[in-house]
């Protein structure tokens, strides 16, 4: 496609309520990004439909981001227009070219304006240190790729691996992850653990999930929220 992935993490003026915010990203903001030219455009808001998950929720980052937004250009260095219209309505941004890599797509378009299905948990880390960055790429791709979606019951997973930093004090970043859910998750360990029901099947999941991500994650940098997600424009993943 000869295109790239940009990400950016928003924070809202704590003044703002966060519903404002949402508001304005979903509206003026997209149709303002998608008049520019973003493709494949997706938003990520923090609403009251997902606060039932707040367990799943982990703040190494200090303060959290309040949205996420997603989107492909022709080429980074063309992106000065579409951050002006984020910083319009955010205190602070963060934004990171990263490289994509779908594990599990949606292949169903999403009618703009309309939720995607289930909830979205994203999270953003760095390598564990000791570990060579070739070393951190291997095991998350290879072994990460396969331990994810048979650990927990995700229908959409993917992987970001950050390129390089686009802003100014951008937070060192060195993979974000994104994955889908069904809605009960959110409050169910044994369905976001792919348990069947059963206790056992959980804690062996759950240990099989946690061994794994500690031999390529730094637990210290880990930051963790979900969202509701949406997608703008009619686009799908491509079939794995």
């Amino acid at each position: 496609m000869g295109m790239e992935k940009l990400i950016y993490l928003l924070w809202k003026d704590t003044a703002k309520p966060q519903a404002a915010f949402n508001a304005d990203l979903l509206g003026t903001v997209q149709r303002k990004l998608v008049a520019l030219g973003a493709q494949r455009l997706q938003l990520h808001v923090i609403d009251d439909t997902v606060a039932p998950g707040a367990k799943l929720r982990f703040e190494t980052m200090k303060p959290m981001p309040s949205a996420m937004v997603s989107f492909w250009l022709n080429a980074a260095h063309a992106r000065g227009r579409f951050e002006l219209v984020l910083e319009e309505v955010s205190a602070r941004i963060a934004g990171y070219a990263v490289s994509e890599a779908t594990v599990l797509p949606i292949i169903e378009a999403q009618p703009d304006g309309v939720r995607v299905p289930g909830f979205s948990q994203i999270a953003f880390f760095r390598k564990l240190p000791g570990i060579t960055y070739e070393g951190f790429l291997n095991i998350w791709m290879r072994d990460q790729t396969r331990v994810g979606p048979q650990t927990q019951e995700t229908f959409y997973y993917g992987q970001n691996i950050v390129v390089r930093a686009l802003t100014v004090g951008a937070p060192p970043l060195d993979g974000i992850v994104d994955e889908c859910y069904p809605i009960e998750a959110l409050t169910d360990h044994l369905v976001y653990w792919r348990a069947n029901g059963s206790e056992e099947t959980f804690q062996a999941n759950l240990k099989r999930e946690m061994d794994n991500v500690a031999r390529f994650i730094d637990g210290d940098s880990v930051s963790v929220f979900v969202a509701s997600t949406y997608r703008f424009g009619g686009w799908t993943d491509q079939p794995a």
